[in-house]
């Protein structure tokens, strides 16, 4: 069965939610995102593993909260300036430490 005309595509829905100017951005977008997790994949082990912790252990988890998540952040932006996204990475990041900085921010 043919699928509508109106019907968007995976894209462009992001392109839409994302609020960028052209399905080309949106690939850039997702090239950024696969560089910085292959990257984390690759540096992930050898980071744990040089604080010699156990994998799947509390010290584990503990380290890759403390470290490497901030590594991914830090990749993030890194690979969204080589890929000329830098600013939608930047705005995506503000947005994260509001919403950090509000958990710890004394409610009225």
């Amino acid at each position: 069965m043919p699928e509508p005309k109106d019907r968007k595509g995976f894209l462009e829905r992001l392109q839409a939610k994302w609020q960028l100017n052209s399905i080309f951005q949106v690939v850039l977008v997702l090239v950024v995102f696969a560089c910085t997790g292959f990257t984390i994949l690759f540096i992930k082990a050898p980071i744990l593993d040089f604080f010699g912790v156990e994998k799947g252990g509390f010290w584990n988890t503990f380290l890759y909260l403390l470290l490497v998540l901030p590594l991914y952040q830090i990749f993030l932006l890194i690979y969204g300036f080589i890929f000329g996204q830098f600013s939608f990475f930047w705005e995506k990041e503000k947005a994260i430490f509001r919403r950090i900085a509000g958990l710890f921010s004394k409610k009225k």
